[in-house]
């Protein structure tokens, strides 16, 4: 969903072009644009010679020749996933056909919430199983760049960040695009832990924001501040709709979300439901049965 929010533009790409972004930072565009991925899915190369991959994108072949020629003469030694949506990880597969390097991430799809008894939902790379499992605060180094790992759930249960530690720059995936908040879809996926997940980068000093869609946030902290602003918004509005009758979710959606194309209601009304249920664990909106699309919402007594 669409919010006004602080960022540099870039300059103008072709598909499968590998672009050094940045000191020691290059990238490579997938050619998949949607309404979720903006242009496409920008996966990353870390370093020289021996270098790490940070989202291998889709199981495109065009995007996983792009890659591989982009890094002739190099060694990939690693490749880090952020999370396990369609557009992030199925590219490993290939990828691998090309090199030995292991894959690491926090764990497969919906691994987050496994202790909590949610098993893993469909819409997922279901497939994918990282060679290595990643926690908060490891610090993997490779040749001439190191990445220290940041969990950050909410978008999905398993998201992981990662931090090129030479530069201060955060590989943010969809915990924080350039270009629009995150959808957040129950029940692997969780606004209140991406509520804290954003208050652990607001704790941060990171310079600079690298997202897997759109341009990269050098204001890191005014580009945060906007995303919880936006939203305690959809909060506020959640609840006004309710104070005035207005009680399930599917009604609330084309009152709140205005700006956005009728055909893209399906995903905001997942984010609606995702506000409810924290709304609801808050205690500041009362379900009578199970937060569902289809539950009637109440304020309290």
């Amino acid at each position: 969903m669409a919010v006004k929010i602080p960022y540099v533009r870039e300059l103008e790409f072709e598909y499968g072009e590998c672009v050094e972004v940045a000191p020691g930072v290059r990238r490579v565009i997938a050619d998949n644009p949607s309404p979720f991925t903006l242009y496409g899915t920008g996966t990353y190369i870390l370093g020289t010679g021996r270098v790490a991959v940070i989202d291998p994108g889709p199981a495109d072949p065009r995007h996983i020749e792009a890659l591989v020629g982009a890094t002739a003469g190099e060694e990939i030694s690693h490749v880090f996933v952020t999370h396990t949506h369609m557009d992030h990880s199925p590219g490993c597969r290939l990828l691998c056909e090309h090199t030995s390097a292991p894959t690491y991430a926090y764990g497969p799809h919906g691994y987050g919430k496994l202790e909590e008894g949610v098993p893993p939902v469909e819409g997922g790379d279901m497939e994918f199983q990282p060679d290595e499992m990643v926690k908060h605060g490891d610090v993997i180094e490779g040749g001439d760049w190191s990445v220290e790992c940041v969990y950050t759930p909410g978008h999905t249960s398993n998201h992981m960040c990662y931090q090129f530690r030479e530069h201060k720059a955060l590989f943010t995936g969809d915990h924080v695009m350039g270009w629009s908040t995150s959808i957040i879809s129950p029940p692997d996926g969780d606004m209140t832990a991406y509520m804290k997940s954003l208050e652990l980068l607001l704790a941060r000093d990171d310079d600079v924001y690298w997202p897997t869609h759109g341009p990269c946030i050098v204001q890191t902290q005014p580009h945060i501040h906007s995303f919880v602003e936006h939203r305690h918004e959809r909060e506020q509005q959640i609840l006004e709709c309710v104070g005035e009758g207005v009680v399930h979710i599917q009604e609330m959606v084309p009152l709140m979300y205005t700006d956005t194309p009728e055909f893209m209601y399906p995903a905001a009304a997942r984010s609606a439901l995702a506000a409810v249920q924290r709304l609801v664990d808050t205690g500041a909106l009362e379900c009578s049965g199970g937060i569902t699309l289809e539950s009637a919402y109440s304020l309290p007594d």
